[in-house]
C-alpha cells in the first residue's frame, strides 16, 4: 500500500478537457433493464479509440460526472457516463433526491447495465475494442463489481469504492488501479482484505491511499470535499494507467 500525503489547495480541476476537441452527445444503449441514458463524449473525427465507462456517484448523472467523462474524451478515449438512475426518470436535479432513488436500485440489475455499457463501447464503430472503467464513491463500487462481473475489461480504476467480495476477487481478469482517501473509515476497512485477495488471486493491481483527503475528494462540485493536490495525484496516474494498459 502506497502512502503519500496531500493538501487542500485552491480549486484547479485535474485533467481539465478542451472542448474544443471533443464531440459530445445524449443517447440511450440497451441494458438489461431496457434502454439506458447516457452521457456520450469522444474525440472528434473518425479515427478509432479505447473506450471508458464513467460509472457516477450515489447522486446519479450530474453535470461533475458529464463533465468527467468529457474530460476523459479530451485524452483520447470514447467516453460513456451511464444515468443508472434512468427507471427512475433519470438524475433528478436535487442530489439528496438521487441518492435515495440509488438506493432503490436492483444492484445485480445495475451492475448488468454497467456491463452493457462495457459491451456497447467494445462493438462501438470507433472503438478499438479495449475497455476500461472509472467510477467515484458508489461508482467505485461499481467499477469492481464491473471488474468481476466482466472479462471484457481490461483495466478498472475505482476511487474510494466498496470493495468486492473476497470470493469474487479471483474473477477480476482487469489490472487495478485502487484510489483511497485517508479520511474514509467505512470503505478503509475493507482495504486490508481486498489486497490480501488481488494478491493471492495475481491480480495485477496498484493501491494508492491519499492522506489527509476525504472520501469524495475528486469531485471539484462540493467544496466541502474536493482536494485540489489528491484529486490532481490521482488523475495523473490515472491517465497514464489507462494509457498503459489500453493504448498499447
Amino acid at each position: 500500500m502506497m502512502k503519500k500525503p496531500v493538501n487542500t489547495k485552491q480549486k484547479d480541476l485535474p485533467g481539465k478537457k478542451e472542448k474544443s476537441s471533443i464531440d459530445i452527445e445524449d443517447l440511450k444503449y440497451r441494458g438489461e433493464t431496457g434502454e439506458i441514458q447516457a452521457h456520450f463524449a469522444k474525440p472528434k473525427g473518425n479515427a478509432k479509440f479505447p473506450g471508458l465507462v464513467v460509472i457516477s456517484e450515489v447522486f446519479g448523472l450530474t453535470d461533475h460526472i458529464k463533465d468527467v467523462a468529457e474530460r476523459v474524451a479530451s485524452q483520447g478515449y470514447i467516453a460513456l457516463a451511464p444515468d443508472a438512475l434512468t427507471q427512475f426518470g433519470g438524475t433528478p436535479k436535487n442530489i439528496d433526491e438521487g441518492r435515495e432513488l440509488t438506493r432503490k436500485l436492483d444492484m445485480q440489475k445495475t451492475i448488468k447495465n454497467f456491463v452493457a455499457a462495457v459491451k456497447y463501447l467494445k462493438t462501438h464503430p470507433q472503438s478499438t475494442g479495449k475497455v476500461g472503467v472509472v467510477g467515484f464513491c458508489w461508482g467505485g463500487g461499481m467499477t469492481n463489481q464491473v471488474a468481476v462481473n466482466s472479462s471484457e475489461v481490461q483495466a478498472a480504476v475505482p476511487f474510494y469504492g466498496m470493495q468486492p467480495a473476497t470470493e469474487d476477487v479471483p474473477k477480476i481478469k482487469a489490472s487495478l488501479l485502487l484510489h483511497y482517501a485517508g479520511i474514509d473509515e467505512n470503505i478503509n476497512k475493507g482495504i486490508q482484505a481486498y489486497e490480501a485477495a488481488l494478491k493471492k488471486a495475481h491480480v495485477d493491481y496498484k493501491l494508492y491511499v491519499y492522506e489527509g483527503a476525504l472520501h469524495g475528494f475528486f469531485n471539484d462540485s462540493n467544496d466541502a470535499r474536493y482536494n485540489e493536490a489528491a484529486a490532481k495525484l490521482a488523475w495523473e496516474r490515472t491517465i497514464p494507467f489507462f494509457n498503459q494498459k489500453l493504448k498499447t
